[in-house]
C-alpha cells in the first residue's frame, strides 16, 4: 500500500500549510489507507448522550484511544458496557477535522469472557479494603465542628488548591491551612500521596483534605490504590476525600470519613461560616438577654412578694409583742407599791434609799423620807 504526501517544505516561505490543510491531508491518509479492524481493548468512561450516540475511550496497559458509537448502530448493540468491560471492537480509524484528534469510528461491539486488567486490579484492591473494614461506616469519624488547621493534600500546580483557598478565605479568613505537593496522577503519584498524607500526622491539624480536580477515570488510578487508601485510613486527624467531580467516586471516597464532591465543597465541610456564626451568637445573645430580662422581672416579682409577706409578718410580730407587753405591763403595775401607797399607806426611806422595815431601824434624830402616792414626806425620829 503506497501513500501520496505532499512533500515537507524545507523553508517556511516556500509552502505553508494551515492547520485545516493539514487536518485534511491526515484525514485523507488515515481513512483512505486504513480499512474497518477488529480491536480488542477495555472500556472506560462510556456515556449514552440524548442523541442517542455513546463516546467512550478503549484501553489497554500502553495506550488509549477515543471512541464513538453513533445512534443506530448502539441501539443495535442495546445497553452501553460497563467500565472495565473489555471487548472486541469493529471500527474505523478517523481523524476528527476540528480537534486534530484521531479517533475510531465503532460500529460493533462485543465483550470478551474477561474483565480487564485494570478493573481486576480494582476488584481486588476493593476486596481486600472491604475485607479490613476501611469501607466500614462505623469506624468514619465526625468532623470537627470550628477547625482552625487543615492538611491539604493536593497538587499545588492544579486547581483544587486555588478552590480550596477561595473558599476557606470566604467562610473562615483565620483558618491555618497546610497545602502538601503531591503529585496526583502519573508515575510517581501513589508514592508522593502517601508521603504526603504520613506527613499530616506529624502536623498539629484538625482535620484533613486530600483533593484533586476533574479528570477521566484513568486520571483518577492512584487514588484507587491500595497504599493511598491505608495510607489515608492511618491519618489520625478526620479526613475528608474529594477527588474528581461530583459522578466520580473513588475508593478514597469510601475510605475517609467524609466524602466531598469537589475540592470547593470539601471546604465548606471542613469550615464554619463565619456569617453564619455571628449570626447563631446575635441570636444566641438576644434569646440570653431575653431569658435574662424575663428571671430578673421573675425575680424582682419574687422579692416584691417576698418583702410584702415579710413585713406583714413583722408587723404581726410586732402586734403580738405589744399586746403581750401590754398585759404584762399590767400585771406589773397591779403588782407595784405605788398601788398600796394610792390606798393611803406610806413607805419610810433611809437617806441611802433602803425601805426601813423595824423599829430598830429608826435612830433617834436620824432623818429618814416617807414616800406617799404623790411624792416624799422629809421626817425624822423623835426621841422618847
Amino acid at each position: 500500500m503506497s501513500l501520496s504526501i505532499p512533500s515537507l517544505a524545507i523553508a517556511p516561505t516556500d509552502a505553508v500549510w494551515s492547520v485545516s490543510e493539514l487536518t485534511t491531508a491526515a484525514k485523507r491518509v488515515v481513512e483512505g489507507g486504513l480499512m474497518p479492524v477488529w480491536v480488542r481493548g477495555e472500556v472506560v468512561g462510556c456515556k449514552a448522550w440524548p442523541s442517542g450516540h455513546w463516546y467512550f475511550t478503549l484501553r489497554d496497559a500502553a495506550s488509549q484511544v477515543r471512541c464513538s458509537m453513533w445512534r443506530l448502530d448502539a441501539q443495535r448493540h442495546g445497553k452501553p458496557p460497563a467500565d472495565g468491560t473489555e471487548v472486541f471492537a469493529l471500527c474505523r480509524p478517523v481523524i476528527y477535522e476540528a480537534k486534530g484528534e484521531f479517533q475510531l469510528k465503532v460500529s460493533r461491539i462485543i465483550p470478551t469472557a474477561a474483565i480487564g486488567r485494570q478493573q481486576q486490579e480494582l476488584e481486588r484492591v476493593k476486596g481486600l479494603l472491604q475485607k479490613d473494614g476501611l469501607f466500614d461506616l462505623a469506624r468514619k469519624r465526625p468532623l470537627p465542628e470550628y477547625a482552625s488547621a487543615i492538611a491539604v493534600v493536593t497538587s499545588t500546580a492544579g486547581a483544587a488548591v486555588r478552590d480550596i483557598i477561595t473558599v476557606s478565605r470566604k467562610r473562615w479568613p483565620s483558618a491555618r491551612l497546610f497545602v502538601l505537593n503531591a503529585r496526583v496522577q502519573g508515575d510517581g503519584a501513589v508514592d508522593e500521596l502517601v508521603r504526603a498524607l504520613r506527613v499530616v500526622n506529624r502536623l498539629e491539624v484538625d482535620l484533613c483534605i486530600l483533593a484533586r480536580g476533574g479528570g477521566d477515570k484513568e486520571d483518577l488510578a492512584a487514588f484507587n490504590t491500595e497504599a493511598v487508601c491505608r495510607a489515608l485510613a492511618e491519618v489520625r486527624v478526620p479526613t475528608i476525600s474529594a477527588v474528581g467531580h461530583e459522578i466520580d467516586i473513588s475508593f478514597t471516597d469510601l475510605v475517609a470519613d467524609v466524602r466531598a464532591a469537589t475540592p470547593s465543597a470539601a471546604a465548606e465541610l471542613a469550615l464554619a461560616d463565619r456569617r453564619e456564626v455571628l449570626r447563631q451568637l446575635d441570636d444566641l445573645a438576644a434569646r440570653l438577654g431575653a431569658g435574662l430580662g424575663g428571671r430578673t422581672r421573675f425575680a424582682t416579682e419574687r422579692l416584691e412578694r417576698t418583702s410584702d409577706r415579710m413585713q406583714a409578718a413583722v408587723a404581726a410580730l410586732l402586734q403580738r409583742n405589744q399586746h403581750q407587753l401590754e398585759r404584762l405591763g399590767a400585771q406589773l403595775d397591779a403588782l407595784s407599791p405605788l398601788r398600796v401607797l394610792d390606798r393611803g399607806y406610806a413607805v419610810p426611806l433611809a437617806p441611802d434609799g433602803r425601805v426601813l422595815k423595824r423599829r430598830a431601824e429608826f435612830l433617834p434624830g436620824e432623818p429618814f423620807r416617807l414616800r406617799v402616792a404623790d411624792g416624799n414626806v422629809p421626817a425624822r425620829v423623835e426621841p422618847e
